[in-house]
């Protein structure tokens, strides 16, 4: 598996319009290069991946390579730092196209074997002009080849074209063209796009589904209280077959609802041993993989936690960082409200707390 994966995420995006330079720009709930990384790590084809970029990170497994003026010298940056890695052959990816798949991965290191060069494209659906000495030509658009990237290469090969290229070239098959070489040419994705504006965020097809999440257990004396998987000072703790976190056992709940899974008693019903005093972060954990593994995002989530005591106010910034980590989101779109119930019932009476959720998570085509 000597093969090596370089994301070249040191461009400006000028035409993204916006503060935050592109690569960096939350997509999906990631910054939009962790997309392409977070693919390369799963696909388990790589030896190496490589970061190309000039914002100062650290990703386990992935080593950072500063970026270059232009894409060209980029690119050269991350060869030369593979140079004496014993890598065979290397993709070399754009951090602007978060949506390719791991099939395609799969699909361009196959067609390495017999070549030294595998690029995807896809065809244009319009009809197709090209302006030559003052005339303007029709093409036929089946001759149109629209390049995307990953694209894969013999280092070798690559690396010694890249060490005598003196010009600026747009990619990587650019360079194998320049110099006449042989170069084998696959069908891409449609859903591969380059993000270049922000409208090209929103291009794929999108479906939205929304669940709604409640749980309430009562508070018993001499046991430890777990909220949103953190332990809260308190005079008690929730009652339960688990360990009775109603923040997490609530958005389980909601999740399920939204993947439309029935509900937290069907996984984990309460008269099985196994999950006797189980605690709740581990319960939580096979649903976001569930999610991630079937390509949903978490939009937002939105939490009502209905008590007395403990203030919510004290404990809010602590169990969204919890749950950012434990859900694999970014905190920003968690949000917790405090609700008390004006001293009525058990909640009131400090005998119980509730919790309720809202969650909204989408899927791409």
């Amino acid at each position: 598996m000597n093969n090596c994966f370089i994301l070249l995420a040191a461009g400006k995006g000028k035409r993204f319009n916006s503060k935050e330079k592109k690569q960096f720009f939350i997509y999906k709930n990631k910054p939009l290069f962790m997309h392409s990384i977070n693919k390369a790590k799963k696909s388990k084809l790589f030896k190496k991946i490589v970061l190309v970029t000039n914002k100062q990170l650290k990703i386990s497994n992935v080593d950072i390579v500063k970026g270059g003026k232009e894409r060209s010298d980029s690119s050269f940056n991350g060869l030369k730092f593979i140079a004496n890695k014993k890598i065979k052959n290397v993709f070399i990816h754009d951090a602007a196209r978060p949506n390719f798949s791991i099939k395609l991965l799969k699909k361009l290191k196959k067609n390495l074997y017999n070549n030294k060069a595998v690029v995807p494209y896809i065809n244009t659906h319009n009809s197709t002009k090209y302006a030559y000495q003052n005339k303007v030509i029709n093409l036929k658009r089946e001759r149109v080849y629209l390049t995307q990237t990953p694209q894969c290469f013999d280092f070798k090969t690559l690396y010694n074209l890249s060490k005598k290229n003196k010009n600026s070239v747009t990619d990587e098959c650019a360079l194998f063209l320049n110099n006449n070489k042989k170069i084998k040419f696959i069908k891409g994705e449609d859903s591969n796009i380059k993000i270049t504006k922000k409208i090209d965020l929103y291009k794929n097809k999108i479906k939205t589904f929304y669940g709604i999440g409640f749980d309430i257990h009562r508070l018993v004396k001499k046991k430890r209280l777990y909220l949103g998987g953190i332990r809260i000072p308190f005079h008690s703790g929730l009652k339960g077959h688990s360990d009775g976190d109603v923040i997490i056992h609530c958005i389980i709940d909601a999740l399920l609802g939204a993947l439309r899974k029935k509900d937290i008693g069907s996984l984990y019903p309460s008269n099985k041993n196994k999950f006797k005093n189980i605690r709740s972060p581990k319960m939580l954990k096979p649903i976001i993989i569930n999610i991630e593994s079937n390509n949903y995002y978490i939009n937002n989530l939105d939490i009502n936690l209905i008590c007395e005591r403990p203030k919510v106010s004290k404990y809010r910034n602590k169990i969204i960082n919890s749950l950012s980590r434990l859900m694999n989101i970014n905190k920003d779109i968690i949000n917790i409200k405090g609700k008390t119930v004006e001293k009525l019932g058990l909640i009131g009476k400090e005998n119980a707390i509730a919790c309720e959720a809202i969650v909204s998570i989408s899927k791409y085509e």
